[in-house]
């Protein structure tokens, strides 16, 4: 997912976990994951000056709809990836949930300052566990990286710090 995350957010990112840490569980590497990926994202935007700092995307996969919208506006928030799918209750595919997913962007959100609102919709009505959870997955990473890609791009029209209050911490 984090492939998919770099390709469609035109990011270049190299990342090591150390396989040793997957002993520990799933959960807590993949929170690490997002921790050490919010800080650095956080550290990369450095002054913040001429960026557009909002962005929204939405990316399709069979019959689940992603939408991702943020502002890179120093307060952190998350609105987790709302599972209308039975997805709560289904088989995890390789270990991971979308409670697992919804721990990364949390954690990338406390740590990057970025407020982050994730809504998936199943427009096709699939009965509950019709819809795997790579079905879902994939297109909330495609759409975060084109949204953080949308906001973190410079606007020509703007010299400052994108904020009335002159900062963005």
């Amino acid at each position: 997912m984090l492939e998919l995350f770099v390709f469609h957010g035109l990011l270049d990112l190299k990342l090591k976990v150390i396989k040793s840490d997957l002993k520990v569980d799933t959960h807590h590497t993949n929170e690490d994951v997002g921790i050490v990926l919010g800080q650095t994202f956080k550290k990369a935007l450095g002054n913040m000056k001429g960026i557009r700092r909002f962005g929204s995307a939405s990316a399709p996969m069979e019959s689940v709809l992603a939408s991702v919208t943020l502002d890179i506006s120093g307060r952190s928030h998350f609105t987790g990836i709302i599972s209308r799918f039975g997805l709560e209750t289904a088989k995890k595919e390789e270990d991971y949930t979308i409670e697992d997913a919804n721990h990364f962007f949390e954690s990338f959100a406390k740590q990057s300052g970025v407020n982050i609102i994730i809504k998936t919709e199943n427009p096709g009505q699939l009965a509950p566990g019709m819809v795997d959870i790579h079905t879902v997955l994939e297109p909330v990473f495609k759409a975060f990286g084109i949204a953080l890609n949308q906001a973190t791009g410079i606007d020509p029209h703007r010299q400052g710090i994108p904020s009335t209050k002159g900062v963005i911490d």
